[in-house]
């Protein structure tokens, strides 16, 4: 036995179906013009903001999609500052092997050699003393730290 309901937003007479469920209304037209008597207007969408700033030129714009500039002028003037930034690139420069300039010794017969690891004399490996070079007077290999008397950091 089914029920005869009236919809108040037409008037229209509709029959109510069995369950729990009782349906005022008789479509999903009058339902939605229901409610927009109710509320008063039509709700924003949950996925578009209603009102938006454009990053250029500080205008608010109506929002639709993925929208970011108001204009495709602002949009090609955005791209231009990224593309011609005006701040030059950054170089950095290509690393350079330390061993070269610096001067190892021997522990046992105390020479010491520039860029070279191993001991002629012994064959044995050196310890670091430090980066240097040749000494221009006599052609010796000297550490900075000689010279300065002072621990230095490459």
């Amino acid at each position: 036995m089914s029920r005869i309901l009236s919809c108040p937003t037409c008037a229209r007479a509709h029959p109510a179906p069995d369950g729990a469920y009782d349906p005022h209304y008789c479509s999903i037209a009058c339902f939605q013009a229901g409610e927009q008597s109710v509320t008063g207007s039509e709700p924003p969408s949950c996925h578009d903001s209603v009102t938006m700033t454009c990053p250029v030129c500080s205008r608010a714009f109506d929002n639709s999609g993925r929208k970011t500039y108001c204009s495709d002028g602002c949009k090609a003037a955005a791209y231009r500052r990224r593309r011609d930034s005006s701040r030059p690139a950054v170089v950095v420069p290509a690393p350079r092997p330390r061993r070269p300039v610096t001067v190892y010794e021997c522990d046992s017969c105390g020479a010491r050699a520039l860029g070279e690891q191993r001991c002629e004399s012994c064959g044995l490996f050196m310890r670091r003393v430090g980066i240097g070079g040749c000494c221009p007077a006599c052609d010796a290999p000297v550490a900075v730290t000689d010279l300065l008397g002072e621990e230095v950091s490459p």
